[in-house]
């Protein structure tokens, strides 16, 4: 059996180079059509963002598995919270961003942005560590 390797720093640095390009060229385009989108909704996203009013959050532990009826209450108490916010259910396909998909549907009005949606929450998520450390765990 034979194995062939690239030479030291043949291609591997120009494939990265290539790949961070295009990331760059994907976050261009995915920041002008979100541009677009916000002039569509004429500040209806921004106004519904902004007087959003917090829900207080009590932490649960399930120290069993629910009951049908224990899920349906807990999937009406989601509704209503959704209700609460001018938000809705939609069904999205579970494909490992699923979350992303519906935060960036209900966002934007379509799952296609979920890849911004990801950054913008991951660059959040390290912004806060510190917080959510002392609040989470």
């Amino acid at each position: 059996m034979t194995h062939v390797f690239p030479r030291e720093g043949a291609s591997s640095s120009s494939t990265s180079m290539s790949s961070q390009r295009s990331e760059t060229d994907d976050d261009r385009m995915i920041a002008m059509v979100l541009s677009e989108e916000y002039a569509k909704l004429d500040g209806a996203m921004a106004k519904r963002l902004t007087n959003l009013t917090s829900i207080p959050l009590v932490p649960r532990i399930n120290t069993y598995f629910p009951t049908y009826s224990d899920a349906t209450m807990d999937h009406y108490r989601l509704l209503d919270r959704l209700n609460a916010y001018g938000l809705f259910e939609v069904r999205v396909s579970g494909d490992g961003n699923c979350q992303f998909r519906a935060l960036s549907d209900q966002l934007y009005r379509s799952p296609d942005y979920h890849k911004n949606v990801r950054k913008e929450i991951v660059k959040q998520v390290c912004q806060s560590l510190g917080h959510i450390r002392n609040t989470t765990f």
